[in-house]
């Protein structure tokens, strides 16, 4: 299986000055950035708790999850955090995007789609039986661009949630 360390940079041809690579440890600072960019523009940037310590255990020790950049004339414009679910209905893993972030003034130039298809071909190539994502109901743009590119929403699904501290409360005593 090829791991997202050895996928080439991806290059749209045409945009001959973008490309799409891997994220590399010493950039744990810059990940965090966007995460807090992203966070901003989805209102909740009060939410953010993550620090570069936890972030560069979490991805590049542990393996959790993994990072993209998408770069313009060798400058980062954006980001994409994804990683691997597991379906019990369709029986093998698949590709879950939990964060995908291009800065403002840089939308609407096709490296949205350009990174959703750098994560298609690595959910094809580790044999992924679907990409899944989440989108906030007031982010229209997004969610027009995800109707466009033949994303579904499931309305019949509510997303559900516990907190580190929930979870802590809930757990059974030890």
């Amino acid at each position: 299986m090829q791991t997202l360390s050895t996928y080439k940079p991806y290059k749209l041809c045409i945009m001959p000055k973008f490309n799409i690579r891997p994220a590399k440890p010493e950039e744990t600072s810059l990940v965090l950035e966007f995460i807090k960019k992203l966070a901003a523009y989805e209102k909740c940037s009060d939410e953010v708790v993550a620090d570069e310590a936890t972030l560069y255990q979490s991805l590049f020790v542990e393996k959790a999850a993994e990072v993209i950049f998408a770069e313009e004339d060798g400058v980062v414009i954006g980001f994409a955090l994804f990683f691997h679910n597991f379906s019990t209905f369709v029986g093998r893993k698949g590709l879950y995007l939990e964060d995908i972030f291009i800065i403002p003034e840089k939308r609407g130039l096709g490296y949205g789609k350009a990174i959703l298809k750098y994560l298609a071909d690595i959910a094809i190539e580790r044999n992924c039986g679907r990409m899944e994502w989440i989108c906030l109901d007031w982010n229209a743009p997004s969610l027009a661009f995800y109707r466009s590119i033949g994303a579904i929403p499931l309305d019949e699904w509510t997303v559900q949630r516990m907190t580190e501290d929930v979870v802590k409360e809930f757990a059974s005593p030890h």
